[in-house]
């Protein structure tokens, strides 16, 4: 961890509030010079990409954003290109994360990528929007002329070629700016929003890169957030082009209606019939003309204005006004009903008002108003109509749409890369370290399992939320099942001491009715113990001595005769050599043995002590020859605990005195031992035996020094050695 207490939340809210007013600050300040000293730059992009590059994802969005927001006041155009500027913001951000700014490659790399945002996505807007100007520049032109291409190509492709110069000066100035900045202050404008004790970058990579089965949380949550945003998106979309549209053709039919109504009382409705039959012949004919026309040119949203007399065989002209792109019909022409007219034509021949109409025949897509005119006998004499194109009313709502969408995509990143910030440090980074914490969780040791509540405990998460509440709830059962583990522990090395108390009580019991043996259950369980460890050191039988077995054998090894307590003790105690019958009933404390530590096996199953007991107990005078008994069995047929106990039960009946015998000098014991090697002992075990003959001379003295002049040794001179 980085450090048990984070900054205070409002200090790294003001540091961010500074770092992105000074960078919408830059944006605006550099922006307004270039304009004043009318240069072909913007620079309107370096405090976002600065900011991005300092603080991150987040504040450079922001930057963005209301920098053009701003602008805006005085230029509404720049609203639009809003989305732009959040895009290269969004891509500083990346490329700063990734160390582009760092490899002058990438850096060109870098500056490519902001001018196709900039003068590639920019200049498609024009294309879309009339309120933006489409300017065509020379140097597109020249393209367009030099490698055969169309203008609009060639006027992105110009567009793009013209940014490069303003994107990279754009990411000089920033290049020096961070170049110079020390790496504390960097540090210092970076906006995090640690609801926990901040981690350090390796374990924030940790808990960003956890495994899933299907998708992390954060997908899950930005999906759903994508997923809602767009649909009420388009929701709102729609329902605001169809409002829009509605209103559209609400106000253009009034405007239709207007025009077609004036232009109705401007007719003479006595003179019509004149009209139709002298037409500029008859009086007053051109006045109401000039009059028409400028009732058409008071708006430039009507196409057509025209007065027709409905007749049974068609539309007989009464004034049909020329166009810049068609002439008008004359007077007395008979112009064909249209066809989707056919159901208004009965009301219109009986001189009835119809409703507004939009139609798409030979003349295009219009909205046409019919007014009435009528005589002064109230008889409707004919219609002056008003045509509206349909196709600039579609135009508009296209300009509407792209509005609509590019402030959308800007509010719809800005959203985005909010909630992503919210959620990482509120929910996926908090939840992935207590999962790290928990699932790296040690329990080998009081001081592995102290760190590992420790490391759950520093994470001090404070999210004020289920989170917390989980994180608390974790921390508790963690606390609880230490203390509970602890406690199972003890008693669990308890056990282990009353067991093994237990065994050796049991092995003192065998062995007091045996005057020879003189501790020698003791000592051979110190000799298993140091030829284990020597093979453990050199690594033979690797894959069987683990710790646990290791321990199993060191335990058990004082049980390897309890068999001979089925000896009787004439036997066990004679003074002199055992003949055949003897020897025959003194070789039984093998299976005897064998037998009793199984009637324990099954009183105490999964015992892997008393398995190895067994063993023990059943074959340690087995011979790797084959030659021992009980079973003959030969090499690796012996189970290995057994093969120990042989090396250790022969060299301490060796070195030992007995009433029978003189003990053995430790170096010819020794001799004995390496002469059995590969007949009466496993080699391997002989040579880690050998191998750690010091380890082994040094229980040989230190138990001889016990014993008295028979050699034999007290049990109470053992617990005082102890």
């Amino acid at each position: 961890m980085e450090g048990k207490t984070p900054r205070p939340r409002y200090n790294r809210n003001l540091i961010t509030v500074f770092l992105c007013v000074a960078g919408i600050a830059v944006n605006l300040l550099l922006g307004w010079i270039v304009s004043k000293l009318d240069v072909p730059l913007y620079l309107d992009t370096v405090g976002s990409v600065t900011v991005a590059i300092l603080g991150g994802y987040l504040p450079g969005v922001i930057v963005g954003f209301a920098t053009n927001i701003l602008k805006s006041f005085t230029d509404p155009a720049s609203l639009y290109y809003g989305v732009l500027n959040v895009l290269i913001a969004l891509c500083a951000a990346y490329f700063s994360r990734n160390g582009w700014f760092r490899k002058p490659i990438k850096c060109v790399g870098a500056i490519l990528v902001f001018a196709c945002i900039g003068g590639g996505l920019g200049s498609l807007l024009p294309m879309f929007l009339e309120e933006l100007t489409y300017d065509s520049s020379e140097l597109g032109d020249q393209i367009s002329r030099a490698a055969h291409i169309g203008r609009q190509a060639a006027y992105i492709l110009s567009s793009i070629i013209t940014d490069l110069v303003d994107k990279a000066l754009t990411v000089l100035i920033v290049g020096i700016l961070v170049k110079f900045l020390p790496d504390k202050l960097e540090k210092f404008f970076t906006f995090t929003g640690w609801m926990q004790t901040p981690l350090s970058k390796e374990e924030s990579a940790a808990a960003k890169k956890t495994n899933f089965r299907v998708m992390s949380l954060r997908t899950k949550i930005l999906l759903v957030l994508s997923i809602s945003l767009v649909a009420v998106s388009v929701a709102a979309t729609g329902i605001s082009m169809l409002l829009y549209r509605r209103a559209l053709k609400t106000d253009h039919t009034k405007l239709a209606e207007g025009a077609a109504s004036i232009a109705a009382s401007a007719v003479d409705p006595d003179k019509v019939d004149e009209y139709i039959e002298l037409g500029e012949a008859a009086e007053g004919y051109t006045e109401t003309e000039a009059l028409l026309r400028e009732i058409r040119s008071s708006t430039v949203d009507i196409q057509f204005l025209y007065v027709y007399q409905i007749r049974e065989d068609g539309c007989h002209v009464v004034f049909d006004l020329d166009t810049d792109d068609m002439e008008g019909s004359e007077p007395g022409d008979v112009i064909p009903f249209d066809k989707s007219f056919e159901k208004e034509i009965p009301a219109l021949l009986a001189g009835e008002p119809i409703e507004p109409k939009i139609s798409n025949d030979s003349f295009g897509w219009l909205l046409t108003v019919y007014e009435p005119v009528y005589d002064s006998a109230g008889k409707c004499v004919c219609y002056a109509a008003a045509d509206i194109s349909m196709d600039q009313i579609g135009l508009i709502e296209r300009n509407f749409f792209i509005e609509m969408l590019s402030l959308f995509l800007g509010f719809f990143i800005l959203i985005f890369v909010t909630v992503q910030w919210l959620i990482e440090y509120h929910i996926i980074l908090p939840v992935n370290s207590i999962a790290l914490s928990t699932g790296t969780f040690a329990y080998d040791s009081e001081k592995a399992r102290e760190n590992s509540i420790e490391r759950i405990h520093e994470l001090n998460i404070r999210t004020g939320d289920e989170v917390e509440n989980l994180y608390h709830a974790i921390t508790k059962t963690s606390d609880d099942s230490m203390r509970y583990v602890a406690d199972v522990q003890k008693k669990t090395e308890e056990l282990a001491q009353m067991q093994n108390a237990l065994i050796m009580v049991l092995a003192d019991i065998v062995e007091s009715r045996d005057q020879n043996t003189g501790a020698h259950v003791r000592k051979t369980a110190r000799y298993t113990e140091i030829i284990l460890s020597e093979m453990k050191k050199k690594g033979y039988y690797a894959d069987m001595l683990t710790e646990s077995y290791i321990s199993d054998v060191i335990n058990s090894a004082p049980l390897h005769d309890v068999g001979k307590i089925q000896v009787p003790d004439a036997i066990l105690n004679k003074p002199g050599k055992l003949d055949e019958e003897e020897f025959a009933v003194m070789k039984t404390h093998t299976t005897a043995g064998r037998d009793i530590i199984s009637q324990a096996i099954d009183l105490v199953p999964n015992s892997g002590y008393l398995d190895e007991a067994r063993n023990l107990a059943a074959f340690h005078h087995e011979k790797w020859d084959g030659s021992g008994y009980p079973n003959g069995i030969s090499g690796e047929e012996i189970p290995l605990s057994a093969r120990v106990m042989a090396v250790a039960d022969v060299f301490d009946a060796l070195v030992s005195k007995r009433s029978y015998k003189k003990p053995f000098a430790f170096e010819d014991a020794m001799q004995i031992i390496k002469d059995g090697s590969g007949k009466h002992f496993d080699p391997l075990i002989v040579d880690a035996f050998v191998g750690a003959a010091e380890d082994v001379k040094k229980v040989e003295q230190e138990f001889s020094a016990l014993s008295d002049e028979s050699g034999y040794i007290s049990k109470e001179k053992i617990h005082k050695k102890k």
